[in-house]
């Protein structure tokens, strides 16, 4: 890794008046996490996610959702945060970071500290009924459901409907009230991190142009290459988990 580039990065965090940062799959995958789109991991190689990871094939098909995520829940229920989630949050701490906006479901930011995420694709904190509406606590319907493999579908105590975990199925609109926050949250940054997202799944994709478009700056840490790396003001290409402690030691050192 070049230390100039790791440099460049902290002068420009250290320098900034509102930084942000957007994070993804990539940011979860050291901790046992699998992204969606890796060749030979990812959790779209083997199903259709619009058949089982739509809000329509849901409503239908509840059972093949909750076959597939049945092991994604088991990691996510026994993940913890990694080096890269504990630097944001020490960059939270220190002042060098406002918010982060998160494609992640994982909830692995807030156990490491972070106080303010907007979790724009939903998180497993809670499941709602899709026929009363009520909400329950995901936890420990998630570790009943998990612990008995006779379980297809866990269903509301209260009138036996199906019940859905609170994250964005493709179909179903982002929750409007933390778009609203993370859209504020783009308008008064002039700096946005981007860590662990290849940048490819709409509307957040759009953000990092944002962000440019009125002046800011941008930092993009990712394994692969993204569609924004031309237009950022530092491409560093490595793991997260390695890359952000590093940046957070650089910036302790300024402070």
């Amino acid at each position: 890794m070049s230390r100039n580039l790791l440099e460049i990065a902290a002068d420009l965090i250290y320098q900034a008046n509102y930084s942000i940062g957007l994070t993804g799959a990539g940011i979860s995958t050291p901790s046992g996490i699998p992204d969606f789109r890796s060749a030979d991991s990812g959790m779209w190689t083997k199903v259709n996610p619009f058949e089982v990871a739509s809000i329509q094939g849901f409503r239908y098909h509840p059972e093949a959702f909750y076959s597939w995520i049945r092991p994604l829940a088991h990691k996510i229920m026994d993940t913890e945060p990694n080096p890269a989630h504990f630097a944001m949050a020490t960059m939270e701490r220190l002042g060098f970071l406002r918010s982060i906006i998160t494609q992640n479901i994982d909830m692995l930011h807030s156990h490491a500290g972070s106080q303010t995420v907007y979790e724009v694709h939903g998180h497993i904190r809670e499941m709602t009924c899709i026929s009363c509406f009520k909400v329950f606590e995901a936890k420990p319907i998630m570790e009943a459901f998990l612990e008995n493999e006779d379980v297809h579908v866990p269903l509301c105590p209260i009138c036996g409907g199906v019940l859905k975990p609170n994250v964005i199925l493709f179909g179903e609109q982002l929750p409007a009230q933390v778009l609203i926050k993370a859209q504020k949250e783009l308008r008064q940054a002039d700096l946005m991190l981007v860590a662990g997202s290849s940048l490819e799944v709409y509307p957040v994709a759009d953000f990092p142009r944002v962000i440019k478009q009125h002046g800011g700056k941008l930092i993009i840490m990712n394994l692969q290459k993204t569609s924004y790396d031309d237009i950022a003001d530092v491409v560093i290409h490595g793991d997260v988990a390695e890359v952000l402690p590093d940046v957070v030691s650089l910036l302790e050192g300024k402070a």
